[in-house]
């Protein structure tokens, strides 16, 4: 008698498990977030709490830097001057009249302009006796001086390259002085009469600007036999490159002779900007580390619980044919959905407190682009790191012991 046997089946004849599509993972993780909707909105507020904590102190610090930005701008944190010192022997320096246009070469230097000193005297009408001029100083001017030192005019306009007959642009003080309030009176100047066309404001990063009477340069040297050589040049440079522009300014300058220069040192103001920028740094480093590790702590607590409780689901799971690997994947993506809503949701209330407290504080709000991006990209890092162990541990329960559980 001959037994047939049937073949044991082999790899091949297997059954495989059925695949889930993206689509079935994130609606299978969903649906374990639905399942309880207290737990999941306060393990997310928890995340979103740190999130908004940090994105406001980015958004602030932002907003608060760049008026700060502002602020010291107007202080000249970028600007430098120099200015003719002494020779070996003594006596006063001289700069040569081509020094702006070749600090201009300079390749951080954003804009570079002089004045030059003249030896005239300014009074308001020529029977001003000589000596009683009030230490107004007369000064050459290149056109592009005011954008350079951040000069503005209180009244009247300023001596462009079109005016080149007998003009002048009274400092603040010097107006003052000479009691003149607005354009159109004509001053006593080098010999000859001047008419007024402007009266600067106060000019607060080049404050020898306020006690004279400028002249155009290219009409100091036809009327008052100005040689064209500067007095001062003033220099603004890219933020980051100011040292190293003062390093070769005065070689730049007066390449004869760089000792016969004085070159300003950069403000103190550029100086205190730096060590702000490092201090907000440091704070929005240290609460961004604490705001991440809380979230992550909160996210893998309410997975690991999660696992626990749904015992019976995921042996019910196991036993209809789910395999490990699909069983991870699912709490692996409740726990990546449970992150990124808590990130999202940082997100806005962060954004929201930056713009109310920089309108209170009157500030345009600033919000860097990568701060948005980065706060829900960490949280979703921090969810799938912390999501590890509570689905590693989840795919693990045997299908028999979950379900008796």
């Amino acid at each position: 008698m001959i037994v047939l046997q049937r073949p044991a089946p082999t790899q091949q004849s297997r059954p495989r498990p059925a695949r889930l599509a993206p689509a079935d993972v994130v609606r299978v993780g969903a649906a374990g977030l639905r399942t309880r909707p207290l737990r999941i909105v306060l393990s997310a507020l928890g995340i979103a709490i740190g999130i908004a904590a940090m994105l406001a102190v980015v958004g602030i610090s932002a907003s608060s830097r760049a008026d700060l930005d502002r602020t010291l701008d107007a202080l000249g944190t970028n600007l430098l001057t120099a200015a003719p010192g002494q020779t070996m022997t003594g006596a006063d320096a001289k700069m040569p009249a081509e020094a702006p246009a070749m600090v201009r070469r300079i390749a951080p230097v954003e804009s570079a302009t002089a004045t030059g000193r003249l030896d005239a005297k300014v009074y308001r009408n020529e029977y001003i006796p000589e000596g009683e001029n009030g230490s107004i100083s007369v000064l050459a001017a290149q056109p592009d001086l005011p954008g350079t030192v951040g000069a503005r005019l209180a009244a009247g306009r300023w001596l462009t390259g079109s005016v080149d007959g007998p003009a002048v642009v009274l400092g603040a003080a010097t107006a003052q002085r000479l009691g003149i309030e607005s354009p159109g009176p004509r001053v006593w100047l080098g010999g000859r009469w001047f008419s007024v066309i402007g009266i600067l404001a106060p000019v607060p990063l080049a404050p020898e600007l306020d006690a004279s009477a400028l002249v155009g340069w290219t009409a100091a040297q036809r009327l008052l036999t100005f040689d064209g050589a500067p007095t001062t040049v003033y220099t603004r440079s890219a933020e980051p490159s100011v040292e190293q522009v003062r390093r070769v300014l005065a070689a730049t300058v007066n390449p004869q002779a760089p000792n016969e220069v004085k070159v300003s040192r950069p403000s103190d103001a550029l100086a205190a900007a730096r060590a702000a920028d490092s201090a907000l740094n440091g704070l929005l480093l240290g609460l961004g580390a604490v705001a991440l590790v809380v979230g992550g702590v909160g996210v893998a607590n309410t997975m690991v619980i999660s696992v626990l409780e749904r015992r019976a689901e995921i042996g019910l799971r196991r036993a209809l044919g789910a395999t490990r690997g699909q069983i991870r994947l699912q709490f692996l993506c409740e726990s990546l959905l449970l992150a990124t809503l808590g990130g999202v949701a940082g997100v806005l209330i962060g954004g929201a407190v930056t713009t109310g407290y920089a309108g209170y504080r009157s500030w345009s709000p600033v919000i860097p682009v990568w701060a948005l991006a980065g706060g829900v990209a960490a949280t979703m890092l921090v969810g799938m790191v912390a999501g590890l162990y509570p689905a590693g541990r989840a795919a693990r329960l045997p299908p028999s012991q979950a379900l008796s559980h």
